[in-house]
């Protein structure tokens, strides 16, 4: 495993260094890390949910400055033919100020606590909007890099193909060989070239998707380093599971909206109750509004302070949003069972893929393992004379092949991993 690994990497090395040269400034070289850094600044998905995050904590602000000290000043001053009064019923004042302040409301103090634990819905919203753009990111960093090796190798594929088309073109032109192998070189050579042709356009079409990731032009080539991502070593289905069910921001999140709707209804019931407001009014009054014509005594500084306390005999909508809430939270208590489940089930799936595909990833290892060797032997013999230029080809393009499958293999592997990773709220913490 660790001498596959070992000549992986190597292989990567001389990709890397086997391609042209470009100028300096057109060119940025970034490894996996910092590749997520760049697209977690320059994403306008995290910029919009850290947006509605502030819109959720100005929420939860706004409604609890009901509790808060509200001062308010201003005049009413105004002429007077009779009887003194202003359009909202106070008397006319040269100067008023009031202060009002919320005591004991219910209603207004579960939509604060429903804004609260719905703010905590929008962090954990921004949580996985990183969460996307980070799995986004390293998948497609990933994939580019299996992509600019297999193109290696396919080149490397091309040259075989090339000198086993001469060769048996020679032998043909000889009598040694039927016209139909001509054929069957030529088209192995066509499907090479076919092949190129695709992992040249996914390469360009990865590049793009990179680069508008992390925000580089799509003039400037991205150089990519090579690295294994350090990915725990697996664990026990029901200790992901457990993981995930505690871990799982879906699962937060409907936890969170189902506080927020108990919340709502435990305000709907408690309206039944008196509110009580603090207020104390100020008016500077004036003796040209014939306040002495129709009071017994003008006092011209006058100040009020006390509770406002409202009773509820009769409400008609009490009993209807009451039933309006305890609907809604019964269909967020059932919402959170059934994410839950999907939770369980997302996890228990993903882990089954991932042992298939470790497996295959080991099967892919050993083929490589035996194709190498299979050349070695080959090369051997054609160095004694036992075996021709065209049977070393062959050998080289099925360790090419071996090689193009595990990287498919490996790839995927990693892949599945950083799905489950994010599955069980685990992938921010692999990128810290």
């Amino acid at each position: 495993m660790n001498k596959t690994r070992n000549i992986w990497c190597a292989l990567l090395c001389a990709a890397l260094l086997g391609v042209p040269e470009v100028p300096a400034q057109d060119a940025v070289s970034i490894n996996l890390k910092q590749a997520v850094e760049m697209a977690l600044r320059n994403s306008r998905e995290v910029g919009l949910a850290q947006a509605r995050y502030n819109v959720a904590q100005n929420t939860v602000d706004v409604n609890r400055s009901a509790f808060r000290p509200n001062l308010f000043t201003g005049s009413g001053a105004a002429y007077t033919h009779g009887f003194p009064q202003t359009p909202s019923g106070a008397a006319p004042s040269i100067v008023n100020a009031s202060y009002l302040q919320t005591v004991f409301n219910p209603l207004l103090a579960s939509q604060v606590r429903s804004a609260d634990e719905r703010r905590e819905a929008q962090r954990l919203e921004l949580e996985k909007t990183r969460n996307s753009v980070m799995l986004q990111t390293s998948s497609s960093y990933l994939e580019l890099a299996k992509v600019r090796h297999s193109l290696d190798l396919m080149r490397a594929h091309r040259q075989s193909n090339a000198r086993i088309l001469e060769f048996t073109r020679q032998r043909s032109s000889e009598g040694l060989e039927l016209p139909i192998e001509v054929t069957r070189a030529e088209l192995n050579e066509a499907r090479s070239e076919q092949r190129i042709v695709q992992l040249e356009s996914r390469q360009r079409v990865l590049e793009r998707q990179l680069g508008a990731l992390i925000g580089i032009p799509a003039e400037r080539r991205i150089e990519i380093e090579s690295e294994i991502v350090p990915l725990n070593e697996q664990q026990r289905e029901q200790e992901l599971v457990d993981r995930a069910l505690s871990s799982s921001l879906d699962l937060q999140q409907a936890e969170f909206e189902r506080r927020a709707r108990a919340h709502r209804l435990e305000g709907e019931i408690a309206t039944k109750w008196p509110t009580v407001d603090l207020f104390a009014e100020y008016g500077l009054f004036a003796r040209f509004n014939n306040f002495q014509d129709f009071f017994q005594r003008f006092q011209r500084n006058n100040f009020n302070i006390g509770l406002q306390v409202r009773i509820p005999l009769v409400t008609s909508q009490r009993s209807a949003n009451v039933a309006l809430a305890r609907s809604e939270l019964t269909t967020a208590e059932m919402d959170l069972k059934a994410k839950r489940q999907n939770v369980e089930l997302d996890v228990e799936r993903q882990y089954q893929r991932l042992r298939e595909l470790d497996a295959a990833r080991e099967v892919a290892r050993l083929e490589l393992k035996l194709a190498q060797e299979n050349l070695q032997i080959v090369q051997a013999n054609f160095g004694e004379g036992r075996s021709n230029l065209r049977d070393v080809e062959k050998a080289r393009l099925e360790e090419n092949d071996k090689w193009l499958a595990f990287l498919d293999s490996d790839y995927e592997h990693q892949k599945a991993q950083l799905d489950l990773l994010n599955t069980t709220g685990d992938l921010g913490r692999l990128f810290r």
